[in-house]
């Protein structure tokens, strides 16, 4: 049975224009909170969606994917298909690919205790990723796993050694973690998105990397997303 999620309203979802969308994430932003994540946890979920280059109809294909945070086998898939409500903005990522990650959101057995997110949490110019963004509506604790810095710089050097890190700073502050998830490759950048505290940010995005860069559920819901979005292009061409 698909479950309920919060309501929220139409023009948090979709603001008119960019100053509307910009006051919607400092609101959104308001709301955070850095704490958690309660314990224990039991069930972790990946997000992430794919997209057609250049799609003039603006199709976001989103995946969510629920683990055993345990053994981190797949526990169950969900998708949806929507269209953006606007196109792709640096800043205002959220609102292109929330939508979609909610719809696929309300098609799950049940709610995860943790959501890892391909994206930024408070790493970001208002505070608002898109793993904050999501995370606040859904009021589920969640973390930022980006694979590039959107603000800040790292202080320090790197070592090279997985379980590696160092603060990503940006205007005198911590805004996340540079994190070696692997010896020898590119690091995360790991952001608080909602209810987790930094410290918990790290060691759970650690704790469910296993051979690969990426944490076990964004892998899984980025391989999901790319899978669904090319079956769909199977049935209904471009």
């Amino acid at each position: 049975m698909p479950l309920t999620l919060p309501p929220i309203p139409d023009d948090v979802l979709s603001p008119p224009d960019l100053t509307a969308a910009a006051a919607v994430q400092r609101r959104l932003a308001a709301q955070m909170v850095m704490e958690g994540p309660p314990q224990p946890v039991r069930l972790l979920a990946g997000v992430d969606v794919s997209a057609f280059p250049r799609d003039p109809a603006g199709r976001i294909f989103a995946a969510v994917v629920l683990l055993d945070a345990t053994t981190l086998q797949v526990r169950a898939t969900a998708t949806a298909m929507r269209i953006a409500p606007m196109p792709y903005v640096p800043g205002y990522l959220g609102f292109r690919e929330v939508p979609a990650l909610l719809a696929a959101f309300a098609e799950l057995p049940e709610m995860p205790d943790l959501i890892l997110v391909d994206g930024h949490g408070i790493s970001h110019p208002r505070g608002l990723g898109i793993a904050t963004h999501l995370g606040v509506l859904l009021d589920r604790p969640t973390i930022g796993v980006a694979k590039s810095v959107l603000v800040g710089r790292p202080e320090g050097d790197l070592p090279p050694a997985r379980g590696a890190s160092v603060p990503l700073v940006w205007k005198g502050r911590t805004i996340a973690s540079v994190l070696r998830s692997k010896d020898k490759v590119a690091p995360l950048y790991v952001s608080v998105g909602h209810r987790v505290t930094p410290e918990a940010a790290l060691a759970h995005t650690l704790a469910a990397t296993t051979r690969y860069r990426l944490p076990e559920p964004t892998r899984a819901a980025h391989n999901a997303a790319n899978a669904f979005r090319l079956a769909w292009t199977a049935e209904h061409g471009r």
